[in-house]
């Protein structure tokens, strides 16, 4: 979608950079594609100030693009993110289709709706009587890829006819 990414900006809690998952994953997957990589990091929990020092901070570093990780403050800060990142000119993958709907670029997601009701069988299964330990751990295995077209032109970018084919959600 972007060849001429040249550096990568992260931005993600602190925690989930210093001792989760995701920082180490995110690393390693710089490391192995040879993209310098930038991590912009906010406190959990984070304000509008917190994001807007972020991404202003991508930019001084010199990322030309950049991942937003999902966590419990993105969802609810969704706009001001979209904006914000719109503002900076950097093209962005994010992990909620919702921030694509805000006009954000892309996401590579899972379906948080059917997450939801899952959670929602099993709390349900819960206060009939099961026992947690019992009810059986769903680990999704189905993600979603969605493009923002607009935004793509507002970028610049030509989107990939093998990309757009694969694409589970096109926002035009």
């Amino acid at each position: 979608m972007f060849p001429a990414m040249s550096k990568l900006a992260c931005l993600l809690a602190r925690d989930q950079w210093e001792v989760g998952a995701a920082g180490g994953a995110l690393r390693a997957a710089s490391e192995q594609a040879g993209i310098p990589i930038v991590s912009v990091l906010v406190e959990f929990p984070t304000n509008e100030a917190g994001f807007r020092d972020a991404i202003a901070e991508a930019s001084r570093q010199g990322a030309n693009s950049i991942i937003v990780v999902d966590n419990p403050d993105v969802a609810p800060n969704r706009a001001l993110i979209v904006d914000l990142v719109a503002a900076a000119r950097l093209p962005a993958i994010y992990g909620l289709f919702e921030l694509v709907e805000a006009g954000g670029l892309m996401a590579y997601s899972f379906d948080l709706a059917d997450l939801s009701k899952r959670a929602a069988q099993n709390i349900d299964a819960i206060l009939r009587g099961a026992y947690p330990g019992d009810i059986p751990f769903y680990q999704n295995t189905r993600y979603e890829l969605s493009i923002n077209l607009k935004t793509a032109n507002t970028l610049g970018l030509a989107v990939p006819k093998t990309l757009l084919a694969a694409a589970d959600k096109v926002v035009e």
